[in-house]
């Protein structure tokens, strides 16, 4: 099994943060590795809600679908895959700050056969590029213009 964690402050409110993030169909606009997310059941994210993710690690093509298995709106959210070749779980926490949100989160890949032997190579890439996707995302939101308040 690999695991990675990571942390990082964003500048935005924490509802804004959580929808966002929360909608896996926007991972493509900050995720490197991510080329394409489809909505698989009806109605707005939530618990159940299941995707259809194509990515890229290693060179690999990888499709999956994932499943929503911890919503709590602008707290938790955690995601699972329920099929591919790299069984996976995810959660981020969302936690309001002073001057924004702290979005953390914990990624667990389970590895078995080649991918197992490889664990050490899969892991620095998977937190070079966990951080690169957490600075893009950082930065995409925090250059969106405010929304005006009255």
């Amino acid at each position: 099994m690999v695991k990675h964690e990571l942390s990082i402050k964003i500048n935005r409110p924490i509802k804004e943060v959580f929808d966002y993030v929360a909608n896996l169909q926007n991972g493509p606009q900050w995720q490197s590795g991510l080329f394409e997310v489809r909505q698989l059941t009806q109605g707005s994210p939530g618990m159940g809600t299941q995707f259809t993710a194509v990515r890229k690690f290693l060179g690999k093509k990888l499709e999956a679908v994932t499943e929503i298995v911890g919503y709590e709106p602008n707290s938790k959210l955690a995601i699972k895959s329920a099929s591919g070749s790299v069984p996976f779980e995810e959660s981020y926490l969302f936690e309001s700050t002073a001057d924004g949100t702290k979005l953390s989160t914990v990624l667990e890949l389970h590895t078995a056969g080649l991918m197992g032997l490889a664990e050490p190579m899969i892991a620095g890439s998977l937190k070079r590029e966990m951080e690169a996707d957490f600075g893009n995302l950082k930065q995409l939101l925090e250059s969106r213009i405010p929304a005006i308040t009255s």
